[in-house]
């Protein structure tokens, strides 16, 4: 029967515990970074189980040790305190708390996402965080000219674009519209110059501008 290994997860180290035999010892601390890693990884049996709590790190972790094992539990640590509770709390505790309940099959896990869905998961997060990032820093922009009676950017006012043949203006203004028919971007999201791009030139005689108010 295999090992039930709890790991007590920080940033640069992991204190270890292992049920063995129906024994629960302590199993000493490893560092963190991969090399370190890998090398406890390979003194690990196929038969071993390993329970981590869920931490900024414990995702990687889980993958570098899921090809060296039988099983990783990444725990839910609000499950886990509510479920045993220690009245005194230390890395040594927790790694035996985290064998033990894995050992007793009583460990509420968490999902962990596969290598594809984490990179889309990182993608989209930072995604996010950009656009919240842009949004910020134009409101600031205009708190700025409010603040010293400067009037607003041309390319901030509203207007929009009636561009393909059979397009509405009052159905692209609207954003639905916009992201389905890919014809009256918003522009001022851009960065593109309005006058460059509006005003009707031979070239462009299906680009005219228009008011959205």
């Amino acid at each position: 029967m295999g090992r039930k290994i709890g790991m007590d997860i920080h940033r640069d180290f992991a204190q270890i515990a292992m049920v063995e035999d129906s024994l629960l010892r302590d199993a000493g601390q490893i560092g963190c970074r991969p090399e370190e890693l890998r090398a406890w990884a390979a003194t690990l049996r196929e038969d071993d189980e390993v329970a981590l709590e869920a931490t900024g790190n414990s995702e990687a972790i889980a993958l570098l040790l899921r090809p060296k094992v039988a099983r990783v539990v990444v725990s839910n640590p609000h499950k886990t305190r509510a479920i045993a509770e220690a009245k005194v709390k230390t890395d040594k505790v927790d790694a035996r708390i985290l064998a033990q309940l894995l050992a007793a099959d009583f460990l509420p896990p968490v999902w962990l996402p596969d290598e594809r869905t984490s990179r889309r998961r990182r993608l989209i997060a930072r995604r996010l965080h950009v656009v919240r990032q842009r949004t910020r820093i134009k409101n600031q922009v205009q708190s700025i000219l409010h603040r010293n009676l400067m009037p607003r950017p041309r390319s901030a006012t509203p207007s929009a674009l009636v561009a393909v043949p059979g397009c509405s203006a009052s159905r692209c203004r609207t954003t639905s519209a916009r992201r389905s028919t890919r014809c009256c971007d918003s522009w001022t999201s851009t960065g593109q110059n309005w006058p460059s791009w509006t005003d009707e030139s031979p070239s462009r005689p299906w680009m005219v501008r228009t008011s959205v108010g």
